[in-house]
């Protein structure tokens, strides 16, 4: 057996603990918790120590406020970043957070040069992009967490509507995360069968509706604060795919070089997983209506990335 892996979290928040939990209790590697509050990390990760003995996972768990004990990270998940507050523009969140991620990648590079980023501060493709300049990694290193979530849902969704089990049901969905998202029923299947087959398009489409909309749905449920189990369970898949060098194909944020019609911009698409990070990028044919709404979405995340003054 060589040396355990080392897997840093970057913001102790509810996806961070969350994403912390699901670490732990798979036993990935060893867990650095990394908070800017005082207290917040170290309790948690002790917390979590603390259930080691009753859950059986052997792995140590350090919280900190600074950055000395992640050197040597294999993996890094970064969580950090302002929820929009009221009264707060999109833009206004997009400058704070893209600072935040940016002194986070600093920090991280400086001591884990070799590591691989998974971003999950939002907005999500924007941020890859502002980690991907900052950091100087070549782009199979800087992935972004949407699409394994997305997909999660829509899944969810599915087998909800037809009563069949989750396990069953495969979710297709590309594009930017958020309402512009591209989920492609012709390949969401139900054991092999195309989900079109075995839905009215009104009812796909009521799917596909709640699926672009799924964050925005469990925001209003909770009235403050936002998901966090999916969302880390989603990192917590894409680092197992690469500790484990997997070769699993997960929709996620990859720097597109021209695929789907797309160059120089962070959007979602099906990327193969293994110990390098990004392995391959998965190029699937689309309709014309499926190119149409990819590109609207890439246009949305291209936006963003020119407010930043990144490209």
């Amino acid at each position: 057996m060589g040396a355990r892996n080392k897997i840093t979290v970057v913001g102790a928040g509810n996806v961070g603990a969350t994403a912390a939990h699901w670490l732990a209790a798979k036993e990935l590697g060893d867990i650095v918790l990394v908070d800017i509050v005082e207290g917040v990390p170290q309790g948690k990760a002790l917390d979590l120590a603390e259930a080691a003995p009753i859950e059986g996972f052997d792995v140590r768990l350090i919280g900190t406020n600074g950055y000395e004990e992640t050197s040597g990270s294999d993996v890094v998940i970064i969580t950090a970043g302002l929820a929009r507050k009221p009264g707060m523009s999109r833009d206004d969140l997009l400058r704070t957070n893209g600072d935040i991620v940016g002194k986070v990648v600093d920090e991280i590079v400086k001591r884990s040069p070799d590591s691989i980023l998974i971003i999950v501060s939002n907005p999500l493709d924007a941020m890859c992009q502002v980690a991907l300049r900052r950091s100087g990694f070549p782009k199979h290193r800087v992935i972004g967490m949407a699409g394994v979530l997305d997909s999660a849902r829509m899944r969810c969704f599915l087998a909800e509507a037809l009563d069949v089990s989750v396990e069953n049901v495969t979710a297709f969905v590309l594009g930017g995360h958020g309402d512009t998202m591209v989920p492609l029923p012709r390949y969401s299947t139900v054991a092999g069968i195309p989900i079109t087959d075995l839905l009215s398009k009104e009812k796909i489409d009521a799917l596909v509706t709640r699926t672009a909309n799924g964050g925005a749905e469990i925001v209003n449920y909770l009235k403050t604060g936002s998901a966090y189990y999916a969302p880390a369970a989603s990192a917590v898949e894409m680092v197992e795919a690469i500790l484990k060098d997997k070769k699993k194909i997960l929709p996620c944020a990859a720097y597109l070089e021209g695929q789907y019609k797309t160059k120089g911009l962070y959007v979602g698409v099906p990327v193969k997983l293994g110990r390098g990070g990004v392995e391959e990028i998965i190029e699937i044919t689309l309709t014309p209506d499926e190119q149409a709404a990819f590109d609207k979405s890439a246009a949305a995340v291209r936006e963003l990335v020119e407010k930043l003054k990144l490209t």
